[in-house]
């Protein structure tokens, strides 16, 4: 998905089969800072001491916000899912916290007692709720919770801003204009009826069985709801619009107070939590104080300071550039920090539209002249990002180390210019790049015009500073651009969220623009076998697939990738257990962060 500052406006609707190639269109997610990495600090390290689980005290989590909801039908930054996820909303599946950066991709049932049945079609899902989960007025969290949660998806103009993809999956009639004829639980009129019926069959219940109709076969439809979109919420507490920063819990912590917007509130335990209905957290701190409204600079220098509130503090934001170099080369700071890969891989589209990279060659020219080390230096150096080829994380079971020219992370201008006479191309090649403009980008942009110089071409920038994205999808760019800088993240660790939303032209190329696909790549053999792929029941298989499309695209130039960006976060001295989800944007694990006793 590409990632913006906080705000998600997009929205797609799903006409075709292949559904979850718009699953991150309908459902994008943001973040709230462009994070900014050493492969080694990768790992999700412990803090000052060893790895504690006693239960007990307080730790502040410090973040610059500000939180816009913590409804989880409107949830859209990572930052924020990852939190709520891990202290008050629970979801049918999640992911399995886990100190190995590369193996935090396992997914356990969480409300549900394992992660789904399937049919031999994969066009119907059952789950079972376990038993012994309860909200924090004691009553039980039931079937009929988990299908009002997700019914209140469907209500996009009321609750605004989260992910519609039950929308996009879910076996809902449609209206002649591609809208769903179910509006979602607050709506009127005569068509209420009927919606419902058509809601309740495609999502209903059985005692704490609960059973989803697709509208296409969904291999991974187990890792869709793992979002906390498709949790659950008790009807009786819904306040509907005026609810959005309402917390009723079913997870181990519940808000203290009402939440202060700006400012933030205080989760405590949730009395009628248990762990041993809880597969995911082990929930170790009896308060967490969320402060917001902080400025990043502030609150790193005071968790490094350790002063009183700075030893039990975590920083839920990335470390600016400036003082990275100073956390990391101190012992006693670089103990107490960790530095993740985010999933956030940055990457260059050729536009195929274009005279000069309408050809292969030159296009497969351009990504061996790709200086991809010289980028990392300028967007901050190791602890900002990684060399990555690939718009697949280092994280997910789809990666690959893949390098179709053989160029390596520094270029090769030697090899480029063999490609662009291959292609018959006269040096110098003139072509123009459009790129999001900051201070930091403009730096990264000159890194990779240099290379590009010496390998025979003649660069022309294009920066733009405003709605990057709705910028370079207006289709009258695509006479004035050839290449196309973005990024992009997956919504949950799994390929299919990377590489049909970007590349498949069935469901981007339209008359009114390219949507994600803003190279207007179009491969209609390509967009059969991604569809294809969906249908694989088996995950290992699945990903191994979807990495072989991967490879296909790079070897064409599809696109070419730059750098998987890190974040550096820093804790204080009684901080325990510190580490980072890497597939859930490389953000702070709450699952079983602790502080000293």
């Amino acid at each position: 998905m590409p990632i913006a500052h906080r705000h998600a406006g997009l929205a797609a609707v799903v006409l075709g089969t292949l559904v979850v190639a718009a699953l991150v269109v309908a459902g994008v997610f943001v973040l709230r800072d462009e994070p900014t990495v050493d492969p080694d600090r990768a790992t999700a390290t412990s803090a000052v001491g060893e790895r504690v689980t006693s239960d007990g005290g307080t730790i502040r989590a410090l973040a610059l916000g500000p939180v816009l909801t913590w409804d989880p039908q409107r949830l859209a930054s990572r930052d924020d899912i990852a939190f709520a996820g891990r202290v008050f909303a629970r979801s049918l599946t999640a992911y399995a916290p886990n100190v190995d950066p590369d193996a935090q991709d396992r997914l356990v049932g969480d409300l549900a007692t394992d992660t789904g049945t399937a049919s031999a079609d994969l066009k119907t899902w059952s789950f079972t709720l376990r038993e012994g989960i309860l909200w924090q007025d004691g009553t039980a969290v039931t079937c009929a919770d988990v299908a009002y949660g997700i019914s209140r998806s469907f209500a996009s103009k009321d609750l605004p801003g989260g992910s519609t993809d039950a929308l996009a999956v879910l076996a809902i009639p449609r209206q002649a204009n591609g809208t769903s004829t179910y509006a979602g639980p607050y709506a009127t009129g005569p068509t209420v009826a009927a919606g419902q019926a058509a809601f309740d069959k495609a999502v209903s219940c059985v005692g704490q069985k609960i059973t989803f109709t697709l509208s296409t076969p969904l291999g991974d439809f187990n890792e869709l709801v793992s979002q906390p979109a498709f949790g659950p919420v008790k009807k009786s507490v819904d306040k509907g619009p005026e609810g959005v920063y309402e917390v009723f819990s079913a997870g181990p912590y519940m808000l203290e107070k009402p939440w202060v917007a700006g400012q933030g509130g205080t989760f405590v335990r949730n009395p009628h939590w248990a762990r041993s209905a809880d597969p995911v957290r082990r929930a170790h701190p009896d308060r967490i104080e969320y402060l917001e409204g902080m400025d990043i600079q502030a609150i790193t220098q005071q968790v490094m300071a350790d002063t009183d509130g700075g030893r039990t503090s975590v920083s839920l934001g990335s470390a600016p550039p400036a003082i990275q170099q100073n956390i990391t080369a101190v012992q006693s700071l670089r103990e107490r920090s960790v530095n993740p890969r985010t999933g956030v891989v940055d990457y260059l589209v050729p536009n195929t539209r274009s005279a000069v990279f309408k050809d292969p060659l030159a296009r497969q020219a351009l990504a061996a002249a790709t200086n991809r080390e010289a980028y990392v230096t300028a967007i901050g150096g190791p602890t900002a990002a990684d060399p990555a080829r690939s718009l697949i994380p280092r994280s997910l079971a789809a990666a690959h180390e893949g390098d179709p020219v053989g160029a390596g992370n520094r270029g090769d201008a030697a090899t480029a210019k063999a490609l662009l006479a291959q292609a018959k191309q006269t040096e110098p090649v003139p072509f123009t790049v459009a790129y999001r403009s900051s201070a930091t980008a403009d730096k990264a942009m000159a890194a990779l015009v240099a290379g590009w110089r010496l390998a025979g071409f003649e660069p022309t920038t294009r920066p733009i500073t405003d709605d990057y994205f709705t910028a370079i999808s207006d289709p009258r760019i695509a006479g004035e651009v050839d290449v196309f800088w973005s990024n992009w993240a997956p919504a949950w660790p799994s390929a299919s969220t990377i590489l049909p939303p970007l590349f498949d032209s069935a469901i981007n190329l339209t008359a009114s623009g390219p949507g994600r696909d803003y190279g207007y790549w179009n491969d209609p053999t390509l967009n059969t076998r991604m569809a294809q792929i969906q249908q694989i029941d088996d995950r290992a298989e699945r990903e191994a697939a979807w990495a072989v499309v991967d490879q296909s695209l790079l070897e064409q130039g599809a696109y070419i990738g730059l750098a998987e960006r890190r974040a550096l976060y820093v804790a204080g001295s009684d901080v325990r257990n510190l580490s980072a989800n890497t597939i859930s944007g490389g953000v702070v694990e709450f699952a079983d962060i602790a502080v000293a006793q």
